[in-house]
């Protein structure tokens, strides 16, 4: 998106910190009263419905658009004072799709390069690696009007690359991707921060936040609603819980005193699986259990520990679950930013 620019090292923990931001588009609050900490190095996931905010969030910090108020740095630098070096510090992916339909994938990276600074000889390397990393080599002399929505999008990412920006934004990078693309993405994505950059990636994929977010902000109505590790999102909903299954059905109750017992916990039991099912605060209490329930002559089937899943966070924290693809309602967002 431009020259690469020095941080400077007094800058160098946080990539983004975002204070009170909002955005209104006529009498929709889009983004109302936004924080936001991203420190460097680092995958953070901002995790919301359609209409939640994330597009116009991103948007704001790329510099896109100007906020009503709030503020925001990128790597100390001020979005709204300071937009020329922060558009020299990232890198968005979906600003830049193409620069002619008619030309092929070499061609438009090509003449990106150009554009940023690169030699000719520097370009034609820069492409070349691009395109192999991002498995375009193949349809490199293709046109891009013959591209799938899955190849367009690695485009997409590879044009966002080629200046080495150290903070980048995915937003929704993998909607529509099929299964073996997404997991290339995401091994993309790995490899980036495992170089330095930082990326802050939008996502409506649970599993996707899951897999590679560091930390995630759960955003909700324009504001953020929860924060943390994935893990520690998990927890803020309840316990693990702990799944037994017996060998033998008839020792069902009285591997549900043992197991109250060594927990000091009320168990269920499933009437159609006959699973026992037990909150529980320390999984290290597992080892006592098992100890308590082979002195009994109770032989197990079954057991698993299992943590409440992003879905279960969303659905407490929100009140509705994430939807699974990109629907109308996006609509209301995106088109307000155009």
């Amino acid at each position: 998106m431009g020259a690469k620019h020095q941080i400077a090292p007094d800058h160098q923990e946080w990539a983004v910190e975002a204070h009170g931001l909002v955005k209104t588009f006529g009498g929709h609050r889009a983004v109302d009263g936004l924080n936001l900490r991203v420190r460097a190095g680092t995958v953070y996931g901002v995790l919301g419905p359609n209409g939640a905010g994330k597009t116009t969030t991103i948007r704001m910090l790329a510099t896109l658009l100007r906020p009503d108020a709030g503020s925001a740095k990128i790597f100390g630098y001020d979005i709204v004072k300071q937009p020329q070096i922060v558009r020299q510090l990232i890198g968005v992916t979906g600003q830049y799709a193409s620069v002619d339909e008619t030309l092929s994938a070499t061609e438009n990276l090509m003449i990106f390069s150009r554009l940023l600074g690169l030699s000719r000889a520097e370009a034609r390397r820069k492409t070349s690696e691009l395109l192999e990393e991002f498995s375009l080599t193949e349809a490199a002399k293709r046109p891009l009007k013959h591209f799938s929505g899955g190849m367009r999008r690695r485009l997409d990412l590879a044009a966002s690359l080629i200046a080495q920006p150290p903070l980048i934004f995915l937003d929704e990078p993998t909607t529509g991707l099929d299964p073996r693309t997404r997991n290339q993405m995401w091994e993309t994505i790995r490899r980036l921060v495992r170089m330095g950059t930082t990326v802050l990636l939008t996502t409506q994929y649970l599993q996707e936040a899951d897999e590679l977010a560091d930390r995630i902000a759960v955003i909700d109505h324009g504001r953020v609603v929860a924060e943390g590790t994935p893990d520690e999102l998990k927890a803020s909903v309840g316990q693990s819980s702990l799944q037994v299954k017996l060998r033998q059905q008839q020792e069902i109750e009285t591997a549900r005193r043992i197991i109250e017992h060594v927990l000091r916990v009320k168990s269920t039991v499933s009437p159609e699986t006959g699973n026992i099912t037990a909150p529980m605060a320390d999984p290290d209490h597992v080892t006592d259990l098992l100890v308590a329930l082979r002195q009994e002559g109770i032989h197990l089937a079954e057991l698993s520990v299992q943590k409440p899943t992003l879905d279960e966070v969303f659905l407490t924290i929100t009140g509705h679950g994430v939807k699974k693809n990109r629907d109308e309602s996006n609509v209301l967002e995106e088109g307000a930013v155009r």
